[in-house]
């Protein structure tokens, strides 16, 4: 018997048939041959493409069908083929085989339908699905697929280059280096059966390796000019096998060929699903069994060569005519010729012909039959070319976009070729075929396909569902439900194919895609996620409306003033601490801060300046990790930007509710008249634009996340607040620097209240809110029932200086009035002061400060209300007051709630 007899046990090869079941349909690689001119700048260097080359160099093995699960590779023995495409129609039938194809078909068509959206939707660089997917998901989706892709790429290229080399070995056994083995059957030794040493796989899969390396390193040209010598061959074993199918009915080359006949069309067309041994024979006690599931992973890898004209889209002239042409008119060619296949296979042979032939098309070829051979060998060295030319310049197109840092020696200039990119692809090829056993990992290849497939239908239906103005493709033949619909299939058959290697390709790509996260650098692409987010951002928006926010779904929206009372660093653009505030404002950090600053001057001269505070601004919050948006203003001065911001800052029910700033601490340092007058203008604005206020004292003091806290939250409630000063002390204590810390509430109350009543009703209120706290009644004397002030008040000596400077400021003003012959003015305006009255406003800040001195000396952080600038009062006064209030209190909180409950007492 000929070496060549597809009968013969020398030709039972299962690597054959692996690096067939791998290996794209790159007919399907007709997407760039409409326009395959020069294109001349591009990470890909490529800038001529014959059409030859566009076409694609196994199409014979597709039609030849054969297609088969990897099969394990023992050094011992050598598993016989165990399927091929008519394999698949003995097994499923024709019925079931129709069904089978239109499935795989219908998948890769409807990505196709994606793929010609999207690539038809502006001009597409080199990078081919990675660019598609990348610009419409996002860096970090675009990069994690697009490696999967390059390493399913740069595998399959080895599991071709030994297909060709099993395919070589089994056709001219003589040509093995190592011993022929000889295996014993039953006993007896029967004839020498050939047994391909993994040793010669090995070397002359290097030698092959290295050989196409040289082509491709030869650049496109070189490509260019060997791309015929594959094609041709395959071209000419296609019409072979036809005219062979045709003339068998006449000459009978092999006992179960009918030749096209009705009765063996009616006979096969039922499916016979059944157990196989080994050497994929039908046995009962065989150890495999087929079902539909098992056939659509035998026969998905044929159609997995749509990506082609993508992969090659540097270099098209007109990637938007010759994609979507080139793509759907190979897909649909070779879907129909899978369709006559499967027709022709079920009407010409006998299924148990088709179930055992090894090779039925090397068969019936006529009148050429080692031309099989000859094809198949041919088309994995093209289809491994494909692999070794396609992979590096996907790798190089990742590595110049300058995402992950690790990749940056793969960058090339345009119009240069990939060299490292080649050598590092060409080193895992090597690898992978010095191994000889890839059978682990190649079902992996297939699933980086599908995933790779499922990437574009999700960007497609993304772009489609959301129709941003910028989304206007020329190919008008797309739906979004379409491109769902294909995401669908893609992921069903891979769970199909193998539910185990589906979750290793996922978990595979998370990870990538959490290390692109972790280690890569931001890219804005303008990719549909940043669309979703704005047009989901605008209908909640819509929703809120303008109407007041219950008290259920009130949520903190702090403006951080991050503009200093004195002057901090160079290069520093807010205080370190604000950030660390403004997270503790906010349940588990979850909420926006909006931090705003003002720089004086005149707009136009100034805004270049606003734009590098505001980058600034930004990179400060992200360091800080803090969520919230950054924005300056330019104004004349403090005052009137401030004005301004709580104006217009923010839309509809997402304008903040709170202003944060710093307590003017050095106000008497610094100057003595513009700080009080802009701090308390700042307060009138928050309390006419009904926003919340929060001052803090003693920033510098406030804790890191890492600074545990220990003893009580202290609240001073004195006015009603709508409930703030309770929540932000709640808020408090969901971090982990307050969490061992209590809540204290204090009221404050004159002596002839009823202080149990009063404490009574407070805890009822409390408990009514679902919060835990211990409450204080204290009992101070009101300014008529004073007595001069007790001696023991450790604040006394600062009361008795405010009042010696509130004195001396009033003389003053007074002087100037009658030297002027004009009312009191101060700040600008007329004001009325009442002597007796502000000597009140100082003994209550007074007894207040004492108070708090001796109950929350030990306190973590103290809560008190903040009293409202007084009607008519000079600023310094007020300054005066508050100075008062927060003497000898390290970390303070000044609160002032606004016109809305922000707690309610029901579900």
């Amino acid at each position: 018997m000929s070496s060549l007899d597809p009968t013969s046990s020398s030709f039972n090869n299962p690597r054959i048939i692996k690096a067939a079941n791998m290996m794209q349909n790159e007919s399907d690689s007709l997407s760039g041959g409409s326009d395959a001119d020069v294109n001349n700048a591009d990470v890909n260097g490529i800038r001529t493409e014959s059409k030859l080359e566009l076409f694609g160099f196994d199409s014979l093995v597709n039609i030849l069908g054969l297609r088969r699960p990897p099969l394990a590779l023992e050094t011992e023995k050598m598993y016989p083929l165990l399927s091929n495409g008519p394999r698949i129609v003995g097994m499923a039938g024709i019925g079931e085989s129709l069904l089978l194809v239109s499935f795989c078909c219908l998948c890769t068509f409807l990505t196709a339908v994606s793929l010609s959206a999207i690539a038809t939707n502006g001009a597409m660089k080199g990078g081919g699905p990675y660019y598609l997917i990348g610009r419409a998901l996002g860096p970090e989706v675009g990069v994690s697929i697009g490696l999967c892709f390059f390493l399913g790429t740069a595998v399959a290229g080895a599991l071709y280059v030994l297909g060709a080399v099993e395919t070589f070995l089994s056709a001219v056994p003589h040509a093995g280096i190592f011993t022929v083995t000889i295996t014993p059957v039953n006993g007896t030794t029967v004839g020498p059966i050939h047994q391909i040493s993994v040793h010669d796989l090995q070397i002359y899969g290097i030698v092959v390796t290295i050989i196409l390396c040289f082509i491709v390193f030869g650049g496109v040209k070189m490509i260019n000019r060997v791309a015929p010598a594959f094609l041709i061959p395959v071209l000419f074993s296609v019409i072979c096998i036809f005219l062979g199918v045709f003339v068998s009915g006449k000459d009978k080359p092999s006992e179960g060929i009918t030749g096209l006949s009705l009765s063996t069309f009616k006979d096969n067309w039922s499916s016979a699903y059944q157990m196989t041994n080994e050497a994929g024979r039908p046995d009962p006690n065989g150890s495999v069994y087929w079902n539909f599931n098992a056939l659509v992973g035998l026969f998905f890898p044929a159609v997995t060569g749509i990506m082609a004209g993508s992969n090659r889209s540097a270099s098209l002239k007109d990637t938007q005519r010759s994609i979507p042409i080139g793509t759907l008119a190979s897909q649909l060619a070779t879907s129909a010729l899978y369709f006559v296949s499967v027709l022709i296979f079920g009407a010409f042979a006998t299924r148990e012909k088709l179930l055992t032939d090894r090779l039925l098309t090397a068969t019936v070829a006529w009148p050429f039959p080692v031309i099989i051979y000859v094809g198949i060998i041919l088309s994995t060295l093209g289809a491994a070319l494909q692999s070794l030319t396609g992979a590096p310049r996907l790798l190089a197109a990742i590595a110049n976009d300058d995402i992950l840092p690790v990749l940056s020696y793969f960058k090339v200039a345009d119009g240069s070729e990939p060299h490292i990119a080649t050598f590092f692809t060409a080193f895992i090829c090597l690898g992978c075929v010095v191994i000889g056993n890839l059978d682990l990992i190649s079902p992996t290849i297939t699933m980086f396909y599908l995933l790779c497939y499922a990437g574009v239908n999700l960007s497609c239906f993304l772009l489609d569902l959301l129709d941003a103005p910028s989304w206007r493709p020329r190919w008008k033949f797309h739906h979004w439900s379409l491109s769902l619909l294909g995401a669908s299939i893609c992921i069903v058959i891979m769970f199909l194919i193998s539910w185990s290697f589906t979750v290793i390709s996922l978990a595979l790509a998370c990870l990538i895609y959490k290390y692109v996260c972790i280690k890569g650098k931001a890219g804005d692409w303008g990719d549909g996620f940043k669309s979703a987010y704005f047009q989901l951002a605008l209908r909640s928006l819509r929703s809120l409306g303008a109407n007041q926010v219950h008290p259920k779904n009130w949520y903190p929206i702090p403006l951080i003033f991050c503009r200093p009372w004195g002057k901090l660093p160079e290069n520093v653009p807010c205080h370190p601490k604000l950030a660390d505030f403004a997270n503790c404002m906010k349940k588990k950090g979850r909420g926006m801060s909006i931090f705003v600053s003002i720089l004086d001057g005149d707009y136009h001269e100034c805004a270049e300046d606003a734009k590098t505070a505001c980058q600034q601004l930004s990179a400060y919050i992200e360091y800080k990790q803090c969520e919230g948006v950054a924005e300056v203003m330019v104004a004349p001065d403090m005052s009137s930007g401030f004005r301004g911001i709580i104006q217009t800052m923010g839309l509809g029910n997402l304008k903040p509710n709170i202003v944060v700033m710093r307590y003017p601490e050095i106000w008497r340092r610094e100057n003595l008249i513009e700080i009080p007058s802009t701090f308390v203008g700042i307060i009138n604005d928050c309390i006419v634009a009904n926003k919340a206020v929060v001052i803090v004292k003693g920033l510098e003091e406030w804790p890191n996340m890492y600074q545990r806290q220990f003893g009580t939250i202290d609240l001073y409630w004195i006015v009603r607040d709508g409930g703030l000063m309770l929540l932000l002390s709640q808020l408090l204590l969901t971090k982990e620097s307050f969490e061992n810390c209590k809540i204290q509430v204090f009221c404050i109350a004159e002596e002839e209240t009823d202080a149990e009543g009063l404490k009574a009703d407070v805890k009822k209120f409390l408990y009514d809110l679902r919060m835990q706290a211990e409450v204080i009644v204290i009992t101070i004397k009101t300014w008529d029932a004073q007595d001069g002030g007790s001696s023991h008040d450790e604040s006394l000596e600062a009361f008795t200086a405010a009042q010696h400077r509130v004195s001396d400021y009033l003389g003053k003003m007074k002087e100037a009035s009658e030297k002027e012959g004009t009312p009191l003015m101060a700040d600008g305006k007329n004001v009325t002061v009442n002597e007796q009255q502000v000597d009140k406003f100082l003994y209550t800040t007074l007894k207040l400060n004492s108070t708090i001195l001796r109950y929350s000396r030990m306190a973590a952080v103290i809560l008190v209300s903040l009293p409202p600038p007084p009607v008519h009062h000079p600023s310094y006064f007020y300054m005066e007051y508050l100075d008062l209030l927060v003497e000898n209190i390290p970390r303070l909180l000044i609160v002032r709630g606004y016109r809305k409950d922000v707690v309610t007492l029901f579900t």
